[in-house]
């Protein structure tokens, strides 16, 4: 017997134990069961769905970028649906959840993330949802529609894309985007669909909300950053700026900067 038979463990796709997992951050637990009565009403069941929540309620357990991160690691659903305690599900249910998420995979399999709200681009926003303060309902008629950003209030995650949230974040706004942006630099793509709920809640932009959002531009600022590289093989300068990408991948210009490097830096200035 070799011993890849008999010590090693063959690796083969995973077989996820839940449809949806169904994820909440919850401070109000009797919001949180109306929530619950209208999944499982409208057809997430225990046996094909798993629900998760982080007790919030007498102090904050975890922030939103902490405690969804847990819940993308440990759960076992092949969508994990991360949502807010104060939506209700009233116009759709799995089956249509289902019958859409089959649509997108047929489109584009490098779907990662849907939701009910995102931005487009700086002039457009895709919503399909009820406001429950207005009683407004919001029909994207276009939808599914690729978007850059979603909302909190419900999102879904395709678990196979390994997705979570940036580790240098906290607070309780912005990990749409964050997780968005995450998708996209994998290489995967976000939609608004039509899956209409209601969201008792307009959302607020408080004093955390700017500060976070000054956190994000600021982390993205530097993630995003132009830089050279050196691999054991090759030495490459990496940009979205295209021309400085085009110039600074010339032999010379890599050149001078390895001589730059090599005159006034030494190895043991990265040492831990």
């Amino acid at each position: 017997m070799s011993l890849s038979n008999s010590i090693a463990q063959k690796v083969i796709r995973k077989d996820y134990s839940f449809e949806f997992s169904i994820c909440t951050l919850v401070t109000r637990k009797q919001e949180y069961d109306e929530m619950l009565e209208s999944f499982l009403a409208k057809g997430f069941d225990t046996n094909t769905c798993e629900f998760l929540y982080i007790d919030n309620s007498e102090k904050t357990e975890f922030d939103a970028y902490e405690g969804l991160n847990y819940f993308l690691q440990n759960a076992k659903g092949k969508y994990v649906i991360l949502c807010h305690q104060d939506i209700i599900l009233h116009d759709n249910n799995k089956t249509d959840l289902l019958k859409i998420i089959t649509e997108v995979e047929s489109k584009d399999p490098k779907w990662a993330i849907l939701a009910n709200a995102g931005g487009i681009n700086l002039k457009w926003i895709a919503t399909h949802i009820t406001e429950g303060a207005t009683g407004v309902v919001r029909i994207e008629q276009d939808a599914p529609l690729q978007v850059k950003t979603v909302d909190e209030n419900f999102i879904v995650v395709k678990k196979e894309a390994n997705l979570a949230l940036s580790s240098n974040l906290s607070g309780f706004h912005f990990y749409g985007t964050d997780i968005c942006l995450i998708a996209d630099t994998l290489g995967y793509n976000s939609y608004v669909i039509p899956f209409n709920i209601i969201h008792k809640s307009n959302g607020k932009t408080d004093k955390s909300f700017f500060e976070i959002k000054k956190n994000l531009q600021q982390k993205y600022n530097t993630a995003f950053r132009g830089r050279f590289i050196t691999t054991t093989f090759s030495r490459m300068y990496l940009s979205g700026n295209t021309m400085g990408f085009y110039f600074s991948n010339l032999p010379p210009i890599l050149f001078l900067v390895r001589q730059y490097y090599k005159f006034f830096t030494k190895k043991k200035d990265y040492k831990l």
